[in-house]
C-alpha cells in the first residue's frame, strides 16, 4: 500500500501541468492564509475573546469564513457573500426558464455567464454582510473607536477582502486542482488543528478518557462512512452499437455509465451551514437595536435557534433537500440520453432518446436517496451526540470532518484523474 502510494506521488510530480497545478494551489493558500492574519483597525482583544468565548453560532461561522473571523481579519466574510450569490442564482433557475435554459442548455458558455452573474451578485452582498457585521461588532464594543470615514472604510475593506477569495477561488478552480470554495474553507479548517490539538492536550484530564475515545472511534467512523458514500457507484451498462465502415467494423463494446451515490460532493453542507447562519448573524444584530418589541423578537428567534434537536431536525432536512437540489441543477440525464444517442451508444434493454433519460434519472432518484440521508445523518450525528452529552465541541467537530473529508477524496480523485491520462 505504502508502495503504491510511493508510487503515485512519483507520477504526480513527474507530471509537469499536476505539478504546476499543486503548486498554484498551494500558493493561492498561502496567500489566502497571510490575508486572514491581518486584523481590521480598533478591534479589542479581550472584548473579542468574551465575544467568541462559548459560542458554537460564532464558532461555526468562523469554521464557515475559512477561519478569517476568529481574528476579525479583513477576509472574515470568507466565501460566504459567494455562497448566498450561487443559492440565490440557483433558485432563480429554478424559478426563471431563461436562467435554467442559461445553465443546462447553453454549455459551457452558458454556464460562464451564469457564474459571471454570481459573482456580480456577490458585490452587493459583501456590503450588506460586512456592513451589517461591522455594526453588531461596534454595539458589542469589540470594534471600538471608530469614526464614520473609518466606519466605512473598515466595511470597504471586509466586502473587497470576501471578493478577493471569490476571485482566488475561481483562480484555483481552473488553474490548481479541485473546488476552489470547498478548499479555502478546507484551509481554514486545517489552519486551526494545531491549536485545537494543543488545547486538548494542555485541558487534559484523565476522567475524560472515555470521551476522548469516543471521539476518536467517531471520527474514524465518519471517515469510513463518507468514502464509502464518496466513492460508491451505480454502474449503468452501455453498448455501443456495431457499425460497418468501408469493410471494417466499428463497436460492438459493452461499457458501463459510472452514477455516483452522492454526486453533490460537500456543497449541500456549505448551503445548509449558509441557511443556518444567515438568519443568526441578522438575530444577532437586532438583538443590539434599541427597539424593545424587536428586541424581544429577536430572543425568541435566537431561542429557538438554540433549541439543539429543532435545529438538528431542520439541519438535516436543509442537507437532504440541497443534495437533491444540487444533483437535479448539475446533473442533466437528457443531456447523457442524447450525448449516448448521438455516439450510438444505448442501454440493453431501454429505447434511446426520452426513455434512457428518465431511466438514468430514476436511477439518479434513488440512489441520491441513499446518499442524501447518510449526508444529513453524518451532518447532525455530531449535534445529537453533544445534546446527549452535552461536550459542545462535537457540535463543530463533525462538520469540519465531513468537508475535510469529502475535500481530500476530490483533490485525491482528480488527481488520480490527472495521472491517468498522462499514463494513457
Amino acid at each position: 500500500m505504502f508502495g503504491i502510494f510511493v508510487q503515485k506521488v512519483k507520477l504526480i510530480f513527474a507530471d509537469e501541468n499536476l505539478r504546476g497545478r499543486i503548486l498554484f494551489l498551494l500558493g493561492a493558500l498561502v496567500i489566502f492564509r497571510l490575508f486572514a492574519a491581518i486584523p481590521i483597525p480598533g478591534v479589542d482583544p479581550v472584548a473579542l475573546k468574551n465575544f467568541f468565548s462559548g459560542s458554537d453560532f460564532l464558532s461555526l461561522l468562523s469554521l464557515f469564513s475559512g477561519g478569517g473571523l476568529s481574528n476579525l481579519s479583513i477576509v472574515m466574510l470568507g466565501v460566504g457573500p459567494y455562497i448566498t450569490a450561487s443559492i440565490i442564482m440557483q433558485l432563480m433557475s429554478i424559478m426563471s426558464p431563461s436562467i435554467k435554459a442559461l445553465y443546462t442548455e447553453e454549455g459551457e458558455v452558458g454556464r460562464q455567464k451564469f457564474t459571471q452573474y454570481s459573482r456580480m451578485l456577490t458585490v452587493p452582498l459583501a456590503f450588506v454582510q460586512a456592513f451589517g457585521f461591522l455594526m453588531l461588532l461596534s454595539r458589542q464594543g469589540v470594534v471600538v473607536n471608530l469614526s464614520l470615514f473609518a466606519f466605512l472604510t473598515n466595511v470597504t475593506v471586509i466586502a473587497a477582502g470576501s471578493i478577493l477569495l471569490m476571485w482566488v477561488g475561481e483562480l484555483i478552480s481552473e488553474f490548481g486542482i479541485g473546488n476552489g470554495l470547498s478548499v479555502l474553507i478546507f484551509a481554514g479548517i486545517v489552519s486551526s488543528l494545531p491549536a485545537n490539538i494543543g488545547q486538548v492536550l494542555f485541558s487534559y484530564d484523565p476522567s475524560q478518557i472515555p470521551t476522548y475515545i469516543a471521539v476518536v472511534v467517531g471520527a474514524i467512523v465518519v471517515t469510513a462512512g463518507v468514502v464509502v458514500i464518496a466513492e460508491g457507484e451505480r454502474p449503468v451498462p452501455i453498448t455501443y452499437a456495431k457499425q460497418v465502415r468501408g469493410g471494417k467494423s466499428f463497436g460492438g463494446v459493452s461499457t458501463y455509465l459510472p452514477l455516483r451515490v452522492n454526486q453533490a460532493g460537500v456543497i449541500p453542507i456549505i448551503f445548509a451551514l449558509s441557511i443556518l447562519l444567515f438568519p443568526q448573524m441578522i438575530l444577532n444584530f437586532l438583538i443590539t437595536v434599541q427597539n424593545a418589541r424587536v428586541v424581544e423578537y429577536a430572543q425568541q428567534g435566537l431561542t429557538l435557534f438554540q433549541n439543539q434537536w429543532l435545529y438538528a431536525i431542520v439541519y438535516f432536512v436543509l442537507v437532504f433537500l440541497f443534495t437533491y437540489f444540487y444533483t437535479a441543477v448539475t446533473f442533466d440525464p437528457q443531456s447523457i440520453a442524447n450525448n449516448l444517442q448521438k455516439s450510438g451508444a444505448f442501454v440493453p434493454g431501454v429505447r434511446p432518446g426520452n426513455a434512457t433519460a428518465e431511466y438514468i434519472g430514476n436511477i439518479i432518484t434513488r440512489i441520491t436517496l441513499v446518499g442524501a440521508i447518510f449526508l444529513g445523518a453524518i451532518a447532525v450525528l455530531p449535534l445529537a451526540v453533544r445534546a446527549i452529552t452535552g461536550v459542545s465541541a462535537f457540535a463543530i467537530g463533525g462538520t469540519a470532518l465531513l468537508i475535510v473529508v469529502s475535500v481530500v477524496l476530490d483533490l485525491v480523485r482528480k488527481a488520480d484523474a490527472q495521472v491517468s491520462i498522462r499514463e494513457y
